[in-house]
């Protein structure tokens, strides 16, 4: 293992195709739903302790956003692995960059909705319009750290040591069923009127934080 790693730092490491598509299913699954456990618990805290709140806006406890984050991280730091400090920094700027770009992006193309505004939240210092604050920066560079140090190093050590034909069923099997959630929710239900993921755990008791408006 301590071999393995090494080469890992050095890029040193040769996945062949089919590994490096596993491995990048499991990293979008897992970024996904690492988003959703942190947003979870962060909005929690948020409230004072008194309530729980469903983020995201699928049936699976996942948010693109951290996904697409993820994967960004991977292929701009893949260079710099024996450079931790280099690594955050490369994180939290970009990251920085993805969530005010999909912040205000979302916020004129819906009509002045947001999904976030860190103008109301605690922690926020810093904050720019409330799409960006510190502490989702500094956040998201300690979650890169995570990602790159120990996540991504996980999965690759099991594409080198799995069977080809499990190792693709599972990790493509589980990104797709994630994938196909979020459609689901952004394309399919509107096109044929069918509910969303929000719209039935409401009506079940799930909590969801208002959407704010200019």
């Amino acid at each position: 293992m301590k071999e393995f790693y090494k080469k890992y730092l050095n890029n040193e490491l040769k996945l062949e195709r089919w590994q490096l598509i596993g491995v990048l299913c499991l990293v979008v699954v897992f970024s996904g739903f690492f988003g959703w456990l942190y947003e979870f618990i962060f909005y929690f805290f948020n409230s004072g302790m008194k309530t729980f709140y469903y983020r995201g806006a699928n049936f699976l406890p996942w948010i693109n956003i951290y996904a697409t984050g993820a994967i960004m991280i991977i292929f701009l730091t893949r260079k710099f692995k024996k450079k931790p400090i280099l690594v955050f920094l490369i994180a939290a700027i970009s990251t920085g960059i993805l969530e005010y770009i999909a912040g205000y992006l979302m916020y004129e193309l819906n009509g002045g909705i947001r999904c976030w505004d860190y103008n109301t939240e605690i922690l926020n210092f810093g904050n720019i319009d409330g799409f960006v604050c510190l502490r989702s920066v500094v956040s998201f560079g300690l979650s890169a750290l995570f990602l790159i140090y120990a996540v991504l190093p996980f999965f690759e050590f099991i594409s080198l040591r799995a069977s080809k034909k499990t190792f693709l069923i599972i990790s493509i099997s589980l990104c797709s069923l994630f994938l196909l959630d979020e459609f689901y929710n952004l394309f399919i239900a509107d096109l044929f009127g069918l509910p969303r993921a929000r719209d039935i755990y409401t009506k079940i008791g799930y909590k969801y934080m208002d959407y704010y408006k200019k």
